[in-house]
């Protein structure tokens, strides 16, 4: 029996809300990024980790305040947390992945390009695994053709997003690039979404509990938490919102050694030890003059 889906049942809030999420996660998953290209070797894994977090926090948040305005008539809708977390961990490992590698390798050529296909696959999976942990009396079906194109939307997006963490260091380019993003990831979302059709196990009647809202409400609390996180450290690091690397001195550059740099004081000649006056005498001998 086939069920009677509403995909937007609060209006337009919570679509726009979870583009809101979206664009925040990646406005500062970029700016940590580029953040960790402006520091020494041993801190970028943290700052690359903190944007990939970010990223994937903000993309997992969008898809689940899209799916609080999501309900079936006829059944009550619940959520595997261990499948729905499972989800946010895959989100972040596979958005982390192409981070790294535009980190340590460029966002330029084949890493972009592998980088940007790794990543957007973890997003659509996320997407998918997060749909497999609803549980209600029935089963979902997918159209072949909308799955592949929410796909390759997610890996688009997932390519410019990092050639955007590569390249962009301004925060006008930033916001810029994360309007794109979290238009990309909520288009990418609701395309999945067209193609899902629900077969019910049982007559159709009335769901009278297991509204999503009511249950993804406290499951969103961790994801929201990450971003608030990422916030902070981005609100209150002025490395992070200039995105450009302050005039360090010479001497206080990492790896150059202090001795190798010379002082900006002036630096007197060696004085040379005094020496009396010699003066030839009749006879051609040198001798000196004492006073």
């Amino acid at each position: 029996m086939r069920g009677t889906i509403d995909g937007f049942s609060y209006g337009v809030v919570t679509p726009l809300v979870g583009y809101v999420m979206a664009c925040l996660g990646g406005a500062l998953g970029l700016r940590c990024t580029t953040r960790s290209m402006l520091v020494t070797h041993s801190w970028r894994p943290a700052w690359l980790a903190l944007g990939s977090t970010a990223i994937g926090s903000g993309i997992w948040t969008m898809h689940f305040i899209a799916m609080m305005g999501f309900s079936i008539d006829e059944t009550p809708i619940r959520f595997d947390k261990p499948m729905t977390y499972a989800s946010l961990g895959l989100a972040i490992v596979m958005v982390g992945v192409g981070i790294f590698m535009i980190g340590y390798r460029g966002a330029s050529g084949t890493s972009l390009v592998t980088g940007g296909t790794i990543t957007g696959l973890g997003v659509a999976s996320m997407h998918y695994l997060g749909m497999a942990g609803m549980r209600f009396d029935g089963e979902f079906t997918y159209d072949i053709t909308d799955v592949v194109a929410s796909v390759l939307i997610a890996v688009v997006a997932a390519t410019v997003a990092l050639w955007a963490a590569g390249h962009v260091r301004g925060w006008r380019g930033s916001i810029g690039a994360s309007l794109v993003m979290g238009l990309a990831v909520s288009g990418m979302h609701y395309t999945g979404m067209a193609g899902l059709t629900v077969h019910l196990h049982h007559t159709p009647g009335t769901a009278t509990s297991g509204s999503p809202a009511a249950v993804l409400a406290p499951i969103l609390v961790g994801p929201l938490a990450l971003l608030l996180l990422a916030a902070v450290v981005v609100m209150f690091d002025p490395l992070m919102v200039k995105g450009a690397p302050p005039r360090i001195p010479e001497e206080s550059k990492p790896g150059v050694p202090a001795a190798a740099v010379p002082s900006h004081q002036r630096v007197r000649p060696p004085q040379r030890p005094y020496r009396e006056p010699v003066h030839a005498d009749a006879h051609g001998s040198r001798t000196p003059q004492r006073h």
